[in-house]
Protein backbone atom coordinates (compact mmCIF):
# COMPACT_ATOMS: atom_id res chain seq x y z
CA UNK A 1 0.00 0.00 0.00
CA UNK A 2 2.85 2.53 0.89
CA UNK A 3 4.78 1.34 -2.10
CA UNK A 4 1.41 2.46 -4.13
CA UNK A 5 1.20 5.44 -2.51
CA UNK A 6 4.95 6.49 -3.02
CA UNK A 7 4.68 5.29 -6.71
CA UNK A 8 1.63 7.73 -7.79
CA UNK A 9 3.51 10.45 -5.77
CA UNK A 10 6.41 9.98 -8.04
CA UNK A 11 4.81 9.99 -11.36
CA UNK A 12 2.66 12.86 -10.16
CA UNK A 13 5.73 15.16 -8.95
CA UNK A 14 7.46 13.45 -12.73
CA UNK A 15 4.75 14.54 -14.44
CA UNK A 16 4.33 18.11 -13.28
CA UNK A 17 7.96 18.90 -13.29
CA UNK A 18 8.21 17.99 -16.93
CA UNK A 19 5.11 19.84 -17.47
CA UNK A 20 6.51 23.18 -15.84
CA UNK A 21 10.24 22.41 -17.64
CA UNK A 22 9.16 21.43 -21.16
CA UNK A 23 5.35 21.85 -21.73
CA UNK A 24 3.62 19.91 -24.58
CA UNK A 25 1.78 22.17 -27.03
CA UNK A 26 -1.70 20.43 -25.10
CA UNK A 27 -0.26 21.12 -21.55
CA UNK A 28 0.53 24.83 -23.05
CA UNK A 29 -2.54 25.28 -23.81
CA UNK A 30 -4.46 23.98 -20.83
CA UNK A 31 -1.79 25.74 -18.65
CA UNK A 32 -2.88 29.33 -20.46
CA UNK A 33 -6.19 27.99 -20.38
CA UNK A 34 -6.29 27.38 -16.62
CA UNK A 35 -4.72 31.00 -16.00
CA UNK A 36 -7.47 32.70 -18.31
CA UNK A 37 -10.12 30.98 -16.13
CA UNK A 38 -8.55 32.13 -12.82
CA UNK A 39 -7.89 35.64 -14.59
CA UNK A 40 -11.68 35.92 -15.56
CA UNK A 41 -12.60 34.20 -11.78
CA UNK A 42 -10.41 37.04 -10.05
CA UNK A 43 -11.71 39.82 -12.60
CA UNK A 44 -15.45 39.10 -11.89
CA UNK A 45 -14.99 38.51 -8.25
CA UNK A 46 -14.84 42.43 -7.17
CA UNK A 47 -18.57 43.06 -9.23
CA UNK A 48 -20.32 39.64 -7.58
CA UNK A 49 -19.12 40.62 -4.15
CA UNK A 50 -20.19 44.22 -4.70
CA UNK A 51 -22.70 45.76 -1.91
CA UNK A 52 -24.36 48.64 -3.30
CA UNK A 53 -27.24 47.43 -4.93
CA UNK A 54 -25.70 47.13 -8.20
CA UNK A 55 -26.29 51.24 -8.68
CA UNK A 56 -24.14 53.03 -10.74
CA UNK A 57 -23.95 56.95 -10.79
CA UNK A 58 -22.04 58.65 -13.66
CA UNK A 59 -22.15 61.83 -15.00
CA UNK A 60 -22.60 62.11 -18.90
CA UNK A 61 -23.40 65.02 -20.51
CA UNK A 62 -19.74 65.39 -22.23
CA UNK A 63 -20.63 61.83 -24.19
CA UNK A 64 -24.20 63.33 -24.47
CA UNK A 65 -23.29 66.37 -26.51
CA UNK A 66 -20.64 64.88 -28.27
CA UNK A 67 -23.18 62.56 -29.60
CA UNK A 68 -25.64 65.78 -30.09
CA UNK A 69 -22.86 67.67 -32.01
CA UNK A 70 -22.30 64.93 -33.83
CA UNK A 71 -25.43 63.92 -34.93
CA UNK A 72 -26.28 67.81 -35.57
CA UNK A 73 -23.15 68.27 -38.31
CA UNK A 74 -24.52 64.85 -40.13
CA UNK A 75 -28.27 65.99 -39.89
CA UNK A 76 -27.11 69.33 -41.26
CA UNK A 77 -25.51 70.63 -44.29
CA UNK A 78 -22.56 68.33 -43.70
CA UNK A 79 -25.13 65.54 -43.79
CA UNK A 80 -26.60 66.71 -46.93
CA UNK A 81 -22.64 67.01 -48.62
CA UNK A 82 -22.61 62.96 -47.68
CA UNK A 83 -25.85 62.55 -48.88
CA UNK A 84 -24.79 63.99 -52.76
CA UNK A 85 -21.56 62.82 -52.43
CA UNK A 86 -22.55 59.10 -52.20
CA UNK A 87 -25.81 59.13 -54.20
CA UNK A 88 -23.51 60.59 -57.14
CA UNK A 89 -20.93 57.99 -56.31
CA UNK A 90 -23.81 55.14 -56.52
CA UNK A 91 -25.18 56.50 -59.82
CA UNK A 92 -21.63 56.72 -61.59
CA UNK A 93 -20.72 53.09 -59.94
CA UNK A 94 -23.50 51.57 -60.98
CA UNK A 95 -23.37 53.27 -64.31
CA UNK A 96 -19.70 51.51 -64.43
CA UNK A 97 -21.35 48.24 -63.59
CA UNK A 98 -19.92 48.34 -59.98
CA UNK A 99 -23.13 47.08 -58.44
CA UNK A 100 -21.99 46.15 -55.47
CA UNK A 101 -20.25 49.47 -54.58
CA UNK A 102 -23.10 51.05 -55.31
CA UNK A 103 -24.98 49.50 -52.82
CA UNK A 104 -22.68 50.83 -50.29
CA UNK A 105 -22.88 54.28 -51.51
CA UNK A 106 -26.28 53.87 -50.99
CA UNK A 107 -26.29 52.51 -47.77
CA UNK A 108 -23.67 55.02 -46.84
CA UNK A 109 -26.51 57.92 -47.93
CA UNK A 110 -29.53 56.80 -46.44
CA UNK A 111 -27.37 56.18 -43.27
CA UNK A 112 -26.49 60.01 -42.98
CA UNK A 113 -30.15 60.85 -43.15
CA UNK A 114 -31.47 58.06 -40.44
CA UNK A 115 -28.76 57.99 -37.88
CA UNK A 116 -30.81 60.05 -35.29
CA UNK A 117 -33.67 57.29 -36.08
CA UNK A 118 -30.84 54.74 -35.55
CA UNK A 119 -29.45 55.14 -32.31
CA UNK A 120 -32.57 56.27 -31.06
CA UNK A 121 -34.00 52.69 -31.98
CA UNK A 122 -30.53 50.91 -30.73
CA UNK A 123 -29.43 52.67 -27.93
CA UNK A 124 -30.90 55.04 -24.41
CA UNK A 125 -30.72 58.41 -25.71
CA UNK A 126 -33.02 59.93 -23.14
CA UNK A 127 -30.59 62.80 -22.59
CA UNK A 128 -29.75 62.95 -26.28
CA UNK A 129 -31.39 66.32 -27.25
CA UNK A 130 -33.09 67.02 -30.34
CA UNK A 131 -31.28 68.95 -32.79
CA UNK A 132 -30.32 72.09 -30.38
Amino acid sequence: MFAKVKKLYLSTGQSFGAMFTAPSKAQGQCMLFVLGIALLAGGLAGTVTAQDGGVITYNDDRVTNSINAILTYIEGSFGALIMIAAGLGAILSSAFGQYRAALGLLVVAVGAFILRSLVSTFFNDANILENT
